[in-house]
Formats: C-alpha cells, structure tokens, sequence
C-alpha cells in the first residue's frame, strides 16, 4: 500500500525528490532531541505502540501459575503533522520556465514539525501519558543559581553529574541549554582566557546543546544511553500527498515519534 500517495498522485517523482530533500535539510538544522538520543526505528507506520520499561522496578512476578510484568506499560506512539500548500500556478510557472520550484511552503512546514517533536521529546505530552525529559516526575531536580554570575553555571553542572553519580548513573553526560542560557555563557572568565561555555562543555565532553523549545532559563542534563533512554520513530518525516482543491496541491508532513524513558534518574532538571 502507497501510503504515502504518491505513485496516484499528479506530482512529479523530481518534485517529490526536491521536497524530501528540503524536509531532510530543515530538520537536521532545527532537530535537537535527535541529536542526543538513540535512535530505534525507523519501525515504519504500521506499528502503533511500544512498551516502555522502568529500569528501576522492571520484574516478572510469578503467582498462582501466572508470570506478569511489572514496571511495565504500553503506549502508543503519536503521530505529528503540518499541512502545506503549492499552488499549481506556480509549479506550472516552474515547468514552463525552467526555474526552480519556490518551496517555502513545504521548508516552513518542516520546521514546524520539527518543533513539535522536540517539544515532544522535552515535555511530554500529559493528554497522551508520554513524560518529557523535563516532565518525568521521578527526575533528579538540581538548584540552578544565576548564570550570568561568576562560575555558577560551572558549579551547578558539576552538581548535577554528581547528582547523577550518586543515583549510580555512569556514562557519558549531555547538556541542553535555552538559547538565552547558552547566551549568557559566551563570556570570558577573568583569569582563566577560557570562555564559560567552554568549560562546562569540559564537563560533558563537549555534548552541550541549545533548542529553542526550552524558552528561557531552563536546562537539563542527562545520560542518554539506550539503556536509559531512546526515541522509538515509526514513521520518519515525510511527505504524503492529501488532494487537489481549488486546483491548487495539499500535501501533508507526517512522522510518528516517541521518546522513551527508561531510567528517570538518568535525568538532572536545574530548576
């Protein structure tokens, strides 16, 4: 099954080649949740749900000649999507004359889609019963002073691996910043010709990002090994063709994604 539909619909292969390839570029330049966590997937559309597993209560109980899980749930993974529009003027336009597609349209919608993963990824989504990394109830939670301050972004970041440490969470530590908080850290420490933002990055073996989805003054650390955490995708971001209305072409960005947390102690949440 095209469920795409793209083999019945009037769209050209080159132009459907031409959006997948900006879709892929947007994303990679927006997408940070992808950056830091495992991959499982692409699974494909047809599986709709996965189980998630606390590491920390994970059993089989055996009783009465029953084995039962606990520490154990099934949840369905989401589907995102935007909507954009080409008008048929203007791919007629760009038929005729040779001149490139104008693909705002489709680069806007990507952008949007990545977007509501990432929030996705960082706050849940409690409608759907899906923890974020900043929303997972039992996360470590990390005093976070000023950072615009002297060495405070520094001391807090060592606090929270070592919060980590003591949780008996080992491996390598990532760090993701709001953009104002990775702002603030572009500044020289007085004695040291380092930048702040390079030391702290010094903590996590240089696995510090920004994203735009923390808004302002919030930060997070955490382990994100697959034995803590991964991003299950069932179907990766795509486009699929919707109809013709008006003459004009309605497509439809589509990809299904759940972040799981294994491990809620392998996260540090400075509040």
């Amino acid at each position: 099954m095209d469920f795409l539909a793209r083999t019945t619909s009037p769209i050209a292969p080159a132009l459907w080649e031409q959006i997948d390839a900006a879709t892929v570029n947007v994303a990679r330049n927006v997408l940070t949740g992808r950056r830091i966590l495992h991959l499982n997937g692409p699974l494909g559309i047809g599986v709709a749900s996965v189980q998630i597993d606390d590491a920390d209560t994970r059993a089989e109980n055996l009783e009465d000649g029953f084995i039962v899980n606990k520490g154990r749930r099934t949840v369905e993974i989401p589907t995102i999507y935007e909507d954009f529009t080409l008008l048929a003027r203007d791919l007629a336009v760009s038929e005729a004359s040779g001149y490139p597609t104008d693909l705002s349209a489709v680069l806007g919608a990507a952008q949007a889609a990545a977007l509501k993963e990432d929030r996705l990824i960082f706050f849940g989504n409690a409608n759907l019963g899906i923890d974020g990394l900043l929303t997972a109830p039992n996360a470590n939670q990390v005093p976070k002073s000023d950072w615009s301050v002297g060495e405070n972004a520094f001391t807090d970041v060592a606090a929270a691996i070592d919060a980590l440490v003591n949780q008996g969470v080992f491996g390598a530590y990532t760090l993701v910043l709001s953009p104002n908080l990775h702002t603030q850290l572009q500044r020289l420490q007085p004695g040291t010709g380092l930048l702040e933002i390079d030391r702290v990055a010094k903590l996590v073996g240089g696995q510090l990002y920004k994203s735009p989805v923390l808004g302002k003054d919030q930060a997070v650390l955490l382990c994100a090994q697959p034995e803590n955490m991964d991003l299950v995708v069932g179907q990766d971001l795509a486009a699929a063709y919707l109809e013709q209305r008006e003459l004009n072409h309605h497509f439809r960005l589509i990809e299904s994604v759940l972040p799981r947390i294994r491990k809620q102690k392998a996260i540090a949440v400075f509040r």
